[in-house]
């Protein structure tokens, strides 16, 4: 009886930390999204895929829920907006023409 009280035990352990590191390596890796709630200094991060993820960031104050972002070892760096590419449709905008001087 005792064994099967140790193997569960064991069990159990071992489940509580790989869940326990789970957390820690998204906390220290980094993290890619969407910011969709801040709390504190605990940012929430919805990534391409749907996932969200709660780091604790050390500076929040430039960030607004809305805000691409990436989240490495506690340090939120603004995403650069995208240049938006002409559609294929669309005929490229040239810089504008010069004008000749007059009078040569």
């Amino acid at each position: 009886m005792k064994v099967k009280s140790i193997i569960a035990l064991v069990i159990a352990i071992i489940f509580t930390f790989g869940v326990a590191t789970m957390g820690f390596a998204a906390a220290a890796g980094e993290v890619k999204g969407t910011v969709t709630k801040i709390d504190g200094k605990k940012v929430t991060v919805k990534d391409d895929k749907g996932k969200e993820t709660t780091v604790e960031a050390k500076d929040v104050k430039d960030v607004k829920v809305g805000d691409k972002v990436t989240i490495k070892g506690g340090v939120v760096m603004k995403d650069a907006p995208k240049k938006e590419e002409p559609k294929k449709d669309e005929p490229k905008k040239d810089a504008p023409k010069k004008k000749k001087p007059e009078g040569c």
